[in-house]
């Protein structure tokens, strides 16, 4: 038999593939690791590669249907990827890292499993980009924009409430205190998070590019007016419960029950977008069913 005719050999080839990419970026993969643990905008990016590691053993019927080796892709990736993880320990950059990494897995994928799955894998294999974290100069600009639009939101809706208030910037001053809208409020997490949910669900239940990307801006901006939600519900609670309540837990810990909020303003959004589908494409998400081994 054949390595070609043997789909076991393929894939530990590709997991060697995957230890040994780690293991001799080390150094950089382990600053990866601690800018993780210690970054909340970035403690998501270590599930990716499961999430896309899942996305791949759902539809491995149709992706590992025709196997081969693509060594010209295999080493075009290659050489990239590698010089972008050496220059990341230059100058350390986690972002740098972690997209070297993520195009030294493609090009393993493609080595060990031919350009066929490497196209019927696009999906997963796009998907792992979100394991880089943003550099920090574009995550400013990201967590600006979210704080702006978190902060006209607040104040669209203070508008509509009975409570006088006076706007400096990103600061509101009520009768009994001042809150700003600072950077911790502008819901990076949430959004990051709201992102990776958005992506899945496009993929598996609607059917055209356009669509998906619709329902991923609807939910930054879904984001941003449940953050909006958030700050005017704390502050009207603490205005007229307890002020405690700026600083008590559902301030701090309360994130998940306006995520919820968040993702039921989202269902009007889906179901729009999904009535247009065509009635086929209603009948079931994208999700194969697994075969019966005989």
């Amino acid at each position: 038999m054949s390595f070609a005719d043997q789909p076991k050999r393929r894939w530990l080839l590709f997991v060697a593939w995957l230890a040994c990419s780690i293991l001799l970026s080390w150094t950089a993969f382990a600053a990866l690791l601690r800018y993780s643990f210690g970054n909340d905008d970035a403690s998501h990016i270590l599930l990716i590669p499961l999430i896309s590691a899942w996305l791949m053993f759902i539809d491995r019927r149709r992706i590992f249907t025709s196997l081969s080796s693509d060594v010209m892709t295999g080493l075009a990736l290659l050489l990239p990827g590698i010089a972008a993880v050496v220059w990341s320990i230059r100058i350390q950059s986690p972002s740098l890292c972690a997209f070297g990494l993520v195009i030294v897995w493609i090009a393993g994928f493609a080595l060990a499993f031919g350009r066929e799955a490497l196209k019927a894998a696009r999906f997963p294999l796009m998907f792992l980009f979100l394991f880089i974290p943003l550099p920090e100069a574009l995550l400013s600009r990201v967590v600006y924009f979210l704080q702006k639009g978190s902060t006209e939101i607040s104040a669209l809706l203070f508008g509509l409430t009975p409570l006088p208030v006076l706007r400096e910037g990103f600061v509101f001053h009520l009768p009994r205190f001042s809150i700003e809208v600072a950077r911790e409020c502008s819901g990076i997490r949430s959004s990051i998070a709201l992102l990776v949910l958005a992506i899945l669900v496009g993929h598996f239940y609607l059917r055209t590019w356009w669509k998906q990307l619709v329902f991923v801006l609807a939910g930054f901006a879904v984001m941003i007016v449940k953050n909006g939600i958030r700050i005017v519900t704390l502050t009207m609670l603490a205005s007229y419960v307890d002020p405690g309540f700026l600083y008590g837990n559902l301030h701090h810990e309360g994130g998940v029950v306006f995520f919820m909020i968040g993702l039921l303003l989202m269902v009007p959004v889906f179901w729009i977008l999904q009535t247009r589908e065509p009635a086929a494409d209603l009948q079931a998400p994208k999700i194969p069913a697994p075969a019966v081994e005989s």
